[in-house]
């Protein structure tokens, strides 16, 4: 409790200069003493106001005492009843034959030590006597190690933080906050799910560039609803091959056949693409792009200069400024037409080819990644289910899940591989799309994932869709207005950006 009260009419003693409350003088080198308190630093100069104080009580509480049962006896004529009683316990409020402990105190803090029992809850107990059990009741506290019934916080409240390898709580219901992706997130007893907020996000897809007639035209889509795309606008320059991601903001697409050029739009206002400046490798195409909210990597390609060969480079750009990409290292193993996504922590890229476009052979299983916010070359993550080529920009995620879909070898495929893609591993069978084709322009949102086009083999307009949680076969969405392959896409929603 508190030893002394402040209000109107209190007294304050003064002493060189000081004031002392509860005390004949102020202690030397202080301006205020008040005798009792435990916190703060009360060495205060100037002319200033005290307008409140916490309480002249110690700030935190200690419980650090295990809590185990006892007995104790009592007098009933001629037979003794044994009753139960709690000792080795922090006392803050007694417990006594059935009574109800209640946690009360002015301090602000209730602090328990690792492993120590606050009290014990919905716990049988039973009195013995002389003459037998003697009434049996179950024995319940408020506040147990780890919860609170109630709590109230008038200032600052903060969950645990750290980044996903730093998970260590896999109990039900955890909330933490992640730092690498800058959202908050909780266990649902299953795997780690990001909270959904929104920032302004609509769901808009964009699908740039590709081996249609008119090689530079955007075309938009909703990927919260169903229907046909739309116009959005055109690209700096004819774009096949290409290889685009995106911020919540800003899309962008770099490369192609075979170019080095990188282009830009505003996502949520339709309009022609404006220059961003140029990939490190002239003459680049089957390029793939994956993102976190602020950085782009593109991954991979092929090119025809100074002479022909397969690209084992990533380079990287910042979203929110224009320049032109830098190194940020190699793949795991050079190929190009490989497809890519991201979960805003890692970027991943699966299948693809090792030798020129022409040939057959040297198709790829393997999947690689990076972690974005650090340069480096790329890591083996696992295999594909199975060996594919020219799967364009045919992946995309939530930022739990991947998919890769569609491909040849040298067939023409439907098939549906999922990863999840804070784990290494091999990709399992996730379903098929509503019709095979290669080179297709794929991306979403923190639920559904959208394939537009591709080649089968020539030119598509079929856009199809799935729910990415649960695996199945993909379903018509709409019709591409400009049926269209090799083309890349990416959303204001995709899975590297935190809570979609």
């Amino acid at each position: 409790m508190p030893k002394f009260r402040i209000g109107y009419g209190s007294d304050f003693t003064i002493d060189s200069n000081g004031v002392g409350i509860g005390t004949t003088f102020a202690a030397s080198g202080t301006k205020l003493d008040v005798v009792g308190a435990l916190k703060g630093d009360f060495n205060i100069t100037g002319v200033t106001t005290l307008t409140a104080y916490g309480g002249f009580v110690a700030q935190n509480q200690y419980v650090n005492k295990a809590s185990t049962i006892g007995f104790a006896t009592v007098g009933l004529g001629t037979a003794l009843q044994y009753y139960e009683t709690e000792t080795g316990f922090t006392d803050l409020g007694g417990v006594h034959h059935g009574d109800d402990q209640r946690f009360n105190t002015l301090s602000e803090d209730l602090v328990i030590d690792d492993g120590q029992i606050l009290n014990i809850t919905n716990t049988d107990m039973v009195g013995v006597t002389s003459i037998g059990e003697y009434d049996p009741h179950n024995h319940s506290s408020y506040v147990c190690a780890g919860s609170l019934e109630q709590v109230s916080v008038t200032g600052h409240f903060s969950v645990p933080s750290g980044g996903s390898d730093d998970r260590q709580s896999f109990i039900e219901g955890t909330v933490r906050f992640n730092t690498d992706l800058n959202t908050l997130e909780f266990f649902n007893g299953n795997e780690w799910r990001q909270f959904t907020y929104n920032q302004g996000q609509s769901g808009r897809m964009l699908v740039g560039g590709g081996n249609a007639g008119g090689s530079v035209k955007i075309q938009s889509l909703n990927i919260n609803t169903f229907g046909n795309s739309e116009n959005f606008g055109d690209l700096t320059v004819a774009q096949s091959q290409v290889g685009s991601f995106s911020s919540a903001t800003r899309g962008i697409w770099g490369g192609g056949t075979y170019i080095n050029t990188i282009g830009y739009v505003t996502i949520p206002s339709a309009g022609n693409a404006i220059d961003f400046g140029d990939l490190s490798t002239t003459n680049r195409g089957y390029v793939s792009g994956s993102s976190s909210s602020t950085r782009g990597l593109w991954g991979g390609g092929y090119t025809t200069s100074p002479s022909t060969a397969t690209v084992n480079v990533i380079d990287y750009v910042e979203i929110g400024t224009l320049g032109n990409a830098l190194d940020f290292g190699d793949m795991f193993t050079g190929r190009y037409s490989t497809a890519s996504l991201s979960n805003g922590v890692r970027a991943v890229w699966g299948g693809g080819m090792g030798n020129a476009p022409t040939s057959n052979t040297g198709t790829r299983s393997v999947i690689d990644y990076v972690t974005i916010a650090s340069k480096g070359d790329s890591i083996k993550f696992g295999d594909l289910t199975a060996a594919r080529r020219m799967l364009g920009e045919g992946a995309c995620s939530n930022n739990i899940r991947g998919i890769f879909a569609g491909g040849q070898q040298p067939a023409l495929l439907t098939i549906m591989d999922y990863i999840t893609i804070a784990t290494e591993g091999n990709a399992v069978y996730f379903g098929d799309l509503t019709e095979a084709r290669t080179r297709i322009a794929a991306s979403s949102t923190n639920t559904r994932g959208v394939w537009a086009g591709g080649f089968n083999p020539s030119n598509s307009n079929v856009i199809d869709y799935v729910n990415i949680a649960s695996a199945g076969n993909a379903q018509d969405f709409g019709d591409l207005y400009l049926a269209n392959g090799a083309a890349g896409a990416c959303s204001d929603s995709h899975g590297g950006l935190g809570g979609f």
